[in-house]
């Protein structure tokens, strides 16, 4: 709890509080000199009734009357004594029953109990605090991101400009500190020379003024900030930024990565180094229909299954599992054994029929560039018809069958869509799914909350702006060690923990523990992708493990307490 004086300190502070004060201070006044004369005029009153009394009961009969207590021990017995006790008997009414408690709450109670709270949120931080993130907002990335540092054990602070703001999060077990994001002096409190990283995710007016002003105390601290337009990276770089991200842009790219019905070959999803993670469809190959263990995979081209997709849902896969039309495999392997595995299944599930793009946004916009990019062709369906593009957008609403029928729906082999209406969007899935039980539907999300209602509805990817921000964001903290591969599933690199060291991937039974895999070792001897079962892992090597954020979680827990 607060000590009175860290209260008093804050309460004074506000000078609408000082006022307050002063008009308490006077309102008290005017009762003391109100009981002394009522106490005066008793005494003569009483003493032309040929009786006498204390200053204390002279005192103590003003007190009775004017609260209406009124014991009855002491009375006047003249008309002018009665008289005088009604004037008393009113104006104590009006004054303490009335006025009084309404005045002591609305110039003393509540600004105290609002001081009370603000003494709550802490305006700056202990000298020794080092290594934190400051985060100027909170939103849908900044809590993704904040569950990220909280899962590593990484110390940070949101800073908000509105008290009401900070209580509302720290509420919520989450820690604030209030300060003004122009003001130097803010992030002088906030230890920011000592920072790991200032992430400001707003307006580009408000993120370049952060960044300025963060620049201006410390010259060394990373500063990560968000650009909505792309007229706006330029002028954050000069105000001090050391990365600008263009998330709309990046959604847009990893949506168009995604798209991968056309082809029975290896899509590459994400790299760290040599290691690549690839995704690839399984329909129309021979695949389907059989085991990983009848597959034989590895023996034919030095590459192994690490997991599939259904219908959205991620599985470890194992050697029973069993491959169906809708199965995505994830592979984990260098380029040589990619293009090994591709010279295989290059010649399964060909389609020329262009890719399906609902919302022409940044988002839209940047999924389409990114599919000429890769070669891929494409068309748009966008209700605004304001937006110019060439004779591959169709304008209209997405909900008018002819319209997608007009797009190509009922041929396409997949479904891009990137409204940023998140309930739009699992209307659209439905809507898509029921009319092609078959074609690949890659949506994004706002929102995490919505990501699981939109695989529900039939989406086979959903990636949602909040989680890929937040991992980019801490990838810039951890130097890249952790790769959003889809919502919820990561691969992250970590050093052999001591508990796993010394010992095969059969004793350590990661998988069997924890949910994970471990997908590639980086020792000594190199990059040993897709190790066997009885490598031993060497203590001062990297290991690559692939996981869900639940099963991440379960390995942080068991073998990297920090």
């Amino acid at each position: 709890m607060k000590s009175f004086t860290t209260l008093y300190l804050h309460f004074m502070r506000n000078r609408a509080s000082r006022r307050n004060l002063r008009v308490l201070t006077q309102f008290a006044v005017t009762m003391l000199i109100m009981i002394s004369v009522y106490s005066v005029v008793f005494h003569h009153l009483m003493a032309w009734e040929g009786r006498r009394y204390s200053w204390i009961t002279g005192i103590y009969w003003t007190l009775t009357v004017m609260s209406t207590l009124g014991f009855g021990d002491i009375t006047f017995h003249t008309d002018l004594g009665r008289l005088f006790s009604m004037l008393v008997l009113m104006s104590g009414t009006l004054f303490m029953l009335i006025l009084l408690p309404f005045t002591f709450i609305q110039f003393f109670y509540a600004p105290w109990m609002q001081a009370q709270e603000a003494a709550r949120a802490p305006r700056e931080l202990p000298a020794n605090t080092e290594g934190h993130v400051i985060v100027t907002h909170y939103g849908p990335v900044e809590a993704a991101l904040i569950k990220k540092l909280t899962q590593f054990k990484y110390p940070y602070v949101i800073l908000v400009s509105e008290v009401t703001e900070a209580l509302r999060l720290h509420d919520q077990d989450l820690k604030v500190v209030v300060g003004e994001l122009d003001d130097p002096e803010t992030y002088r409190l906030l230890r920011t020379e000592s920072a790991a990283l200032v992430a400001t995710i707003g307006t580009d007016v408000i993120n370049t003024n952060v960044a300025f002003t963060a620049r201006e105390v410390s010259e060394t601290v990373p500063i990560v900030a968000t650009a909505a337009n792309v007229a706006s990276v330029d002028i954050l770089e000069l105000a001090g930024c050391t990365r600008v991200l263009q998330l709309a842009e990046m959604m847009g790219r990893s949506l168009a990565r995604r798209v991968i019905g056309r082809d029975a070959k290896s899509h590459v999803i994400g790299q760290f180094d040599d290691l690549l993670i690839a995704e690839a469809s399984a329909a129309r190959t021979p695949l389907v229909g059989r085991t990983l263990r009848e597959i034989r995979l590895r023996d034919h081209v030095n590459i192994s299954v690490s997991g599939v997709w259904e219908r959205g849902r991620y599985q470890n896969a194992g050697p029973d599992t069993l491959i169906t039309e809708n199965t995505v495999l994830v592979l984990a392997g260098t380029r040589a054994q990619l293009e090994e595995y591709d010279s295989l299944f290059c010649i399964y599930h060909l389609s020329s029929v262009p890719v399906v793009i609902l919302g022409f946004g940044r988002v839209g916009s940047a999924t389409a560039r990114g599919l000429e990019q890769q070669g891929i062709d494409f068309r748009i369906v966008e209700k605004n018809e304001k937006r110019k593009f060439d004779d591959r957008l169709i304008v209209g609403d997405a909900a008018d069958l002819e319209i997608l029928k007009q797009a190509g729906i009922m041929e396409t082999s997949a479904v891009v869509i990137t409204t940023h209406d998140d309930a739009l969007n699992v209307y659209l899935t439905l809507y898509c799914r029921r009319l092609r039980a078959d074609v690949q539907i890659i949506s994004r999300a706002t929102l995490e909350r919505n990501v699981h209602t939109l695989h529900r509805a039939g989406a086979d990817f959903v990636i949602s702006e909040a989680s890929m921000g937040a991992n980019v964001l801490f990838n810039l903290l951890r130097r890249s060690d952790v790769l959003l591969l889809a919502e919820g599933l990561d691969v992250f690199k970590v050093r052999v923990p001591p508990s796993l060291a010394g010992k095969t991937l059969i004793e350590g039974a990661v998988r069997q523990r924890t949910g994970c895999s471990v997908i590639a070792i980086d020792g000594n001897d190199g990059l040993q992708v897709n190790p066997d079962p009885n490598t031993t892992l060497p203590a001062n090597a990297e290991m690559f493990v692939i996981g869900t954020e639940e099963s991440q979680q379960r390995f942080l827990d068991l073998h990297l307490d920090r």
